[in-house]
């Protein structure tokens, strides 16, 4: 059995990424790094072995203890859905915190990385994302996969950057060698053959908050910490294409 390999998540939100990872059976999360407590609560019922970092600007990052780290980091500042005149995108309080993903990767040296963000961020700071990967020392391939690609009844539209040292004759990874290995490509229509849509023919939702009695929707966290999950599908398949480009199965 091979050594499954290690892997750091930052931003963790609920476990996405992780979890979709986990499915490969080749990828074994050692730390997360996640501030919001109810994502806390979550990561530490699934993972409970796995420590949990509150503060990604305070943790310090040691070289070689993890192999691939994963980010999906903030994206207020980015996104479409904000107040217009706060998309101030890389260069926002929030969405900057890029920058911590970026020591991360500069002290840690990792084999691989898996990063995450709205589809916006092409036209709100791609060139410092890939600028500061190249700095670095990685190469990245991107692509914008709807969750609706891999079988959601929702769009969704995110942007997936994979970045892997750039040292000479490394097998690259890229987004299109993913979809190419599972037969589908990212569907570009608000309606996507195939889906099991709701009866009404549009895209199912989750439930209407379930409200207590003082007014406050019991399921409030819950419903949030999901809306901002990344669907666990897409990073299992880029995860698979990663251990297949290694040229091993992963199991351990």
């Amino acid at each position: 059995m091979g050594e499954r390999i290690k892997v750091l998540d930052l931003f963790s939100g609920i476990g996405g990424m992780s979890l979709g990872l986990k499915r490969t059976g080749g990828f074994r999360t050692v730390s997360f790094c996640e501030i919001d407590p109810f994502c806390q609560r979550v990561l530490a019922t699934h993972w409970p072995e796995v420590p949990i970092s509150h503060d990604i600007t305070t943790r310090e990052f040691v070289e070689g203890e993890a192999d691939f780290i994963t980010a999906g980091f903030p994206c207020q500042d980015a996104s479409s859905a904000g107040n217009r005149s706060e998309r101030a995108g890389i260069a926002g309080a929030r969405t900057g915190l890029f920058r911590e993903v970026v020591r991360a990767i500069r002290v840690v040296r990792p084999i691989g990385v898996l990063l995450e963000n709205v589809a916006a961020l092409l036209n709100r700071g791609m060139g410092t994302v890939l600028g500061s990967l190249a700095e670095s020392g990685y190469d990245a391939e991107w692509d914008c996969i709807p969750a609706a690609a891999v079988g959601a009844p929702c769009l969704r539209d995110r942007l997936v950057i994979v970045a892997e040292p750039d040292s000479e004759g490394r097998k690259r990874i890229t987004q299109r060698n993913v979809f190419a290995q599972a037969g589908i490509s990212p569907p570009r229509r608000h309606h996507v053959d195939g889906l099991d849509l709701a009866e009404n023919g549009t895209w199912s939702a989750l439930p209407e908050p379930i409200r207590v009695d003082y007014g406050i929707p019991g399921v409030l966290d819950r419903l949030r910490a999901c809306g901002n999950a990344f669907h666990p599908t897409i990073p299992e398949m880029i995860g698979r294409a990663s251990l297949g480009s290694q040229g091993g199965s992963g199991n351990g």
